[in-house]
């Protein structure tokens, strides 16, 4: 394996950020322990600064070893497309409107389960926003779904005092089932997207060979954290009915969200219509909460620093996906996603030659199963992150627990993806 001072600086860039991820509670107890530089310590403990911050150091590296054009060349040459598309995605998908509208499906549905079943209010929503919406990410990009999700499950569950089994089961099973529903079709999941174009795989192919397995998985995964945690759900004193939102708005709302679904490649066309869509909530205030730009903008730039670390990855991960056989390039995959995004990985196997059917699956089997055990293995990770982590204790949340939440539902993945 050959490389560069250049390669080798850069990959031990990316495994400090990586165990800086690990690490964001250190440094919120150190801004508790020393006030005076607490800003400080409080910025390196946001998990969505990390890359970020990291990626700035990178790019003050290749200046000093290379020189500045190379630097500057570097950075410019990075596609910030995801980062951009999940920055809009969130702004939208997170209005009181568009919450509103898939909140009334859920109810609408729960209803009846409940008459069905005999079930209570809570639990059965919180089985629906846990097995609906993540199927609803093939669809609208799981990147949308993520952010429904989050903003469902915070006020379903976290706005309660919530255990530790339920913070962080809940967590867990939320990110592998975003991961995994959104390879239905051929566009709403990162990691899919990198490849289908390349291999010319068509929405109709994911349906015959991730559909069933997926959706099988969700369903398990939701259905066993709902029983888990069956005693721990706090029912409404009184019914509560989500607001009512004019039909008009609700519209407008929805055209927006399809229209920045629609062009997800291209953002000029994108962000032009975010651009409109906050004109427009300005505009019309009454129906509106305040818009979640601050989180937004904080995911982006997570989502930015990644693609900037991971685009120095090439030489050391290609070499070790080229000599493995399908079945270890599942498992190589499923492990290598806990330290790089899932997107860069099926990338970087699209650029490896020759590869069988079975090594084509295999790959983004395995990336997609383990999109949920760290923030950074999935695009759509950090959205409900931002979303949620205001809920955890000290607002941080450790990397190692969310691992080991995040491990019953991927083996339930794993099983699905390998012998069904």
């Amino acid at each position: 394996m050959n490389f560069t001072l250049t390669e080798i600086g850069a990959s031990t860039i990316f495994a400090l950020a990586v165990l800086h991820t690990f690490s964001t509670s250190y440094f919120e107890a150190l801004a508790k322990s020393h006030r005076r530089h607490a800003g400080l310590w409080h910025l390196l403990g946001e998990v969505e600064i990390v890359f970020g911050f990291w990626a700035a150091i990178l790019i003050v590296f290749l200046a000093l070893v290379d020189n500045l054009e190379i630097a500057r060349y570097y950075a410019s040459s990075r596609n910030f497309t995801e980062a951009l598309f999940v920055f809009a995605i969130m702004v939208v998908a997170g209005s009181k409107p568009i919450l509103n509208f898939v909140t009334h499906i859920l109810h609408a549905i729960g209803k009846i389960l409940q008459t069905v079943l005999r079930t209570k209010s809570t639990p059965t929503l919180y089985f629906l926003t846990l097995s609906i919406t993540p199927v609803l990410g093939s669809f609208i990009t799981e990147a949308a779904a993520m952010t429904l999700a989050a903003f469902l499950l915070r006020d379903l569950v976290y706005r309660h005092s919530c255990s530790k089994l339920m913070l962080f089961g809940t967590l867990g099973v939320l990110f592998v089932n975003i991961s995994i529903g959104g390879t239905l079709t051929n566009f709403a999941a990162p990691p899919v997207l990198m490849v289908a174009s390349t291999w010319n795989w068509d929405s109709a192919f994911m349906m015959s060979h991730f559909g069933i397995e997926s959706c099988i998985a969700i369903l398990i995964n939701a259905l066993l954290i709902t029983l888990l945690l069956r005693k721990e759900f706090v029912e409404p004193q009184s019914e509560t009915r989500p607001d009512i939102t004019p039909l008009t708005v609700t519209l407008v709302h929805l055209l927006f969200l399809v229209g920045v679904v629609v062009f997800a490649h291209d953002p000029v066309i994108f962000m032009w219509l975010l651009l409109f869509f906050i004109g427009y909530t300005t505009a019309y205030p009454k129906y509106q909460s305040p818009l979640i730009l601050r989180e937004a903008l904080l995911v982006g730039f997570f989502l930015a620093g990644l693609i900037v670390l991971g685009g120095l990855q090439e030489w050391w991960l290609q070499p070790i996906l080229q000599n493995m056989s399908p079945t270890a390039v599942f498992y190589g995959a499923l492990g290598l996603t806990a330290l790089t995004d899932n997107a860069a990985l099926t990338y970087l196997g699209s650029l490896v030659t020759g590869t069988s059917l079975e090594f084509k699956l295999a790959l983004v089997g395995g990336a997609v199963a383990g999109g949920g055990l760290t923030v950074i293995a999935n695009a759509p990770n950090p959205a409900g992150l931002a979303i949620l982590r205001p809920y955890f204790p000290n607002a941080a949340v450790s990397a190692g627990m969310l691992l080991l939440a995040a491990i019953p539902p991927t083996l339930v993945t794993i099983l699905a993806y390998r012998f069904l």
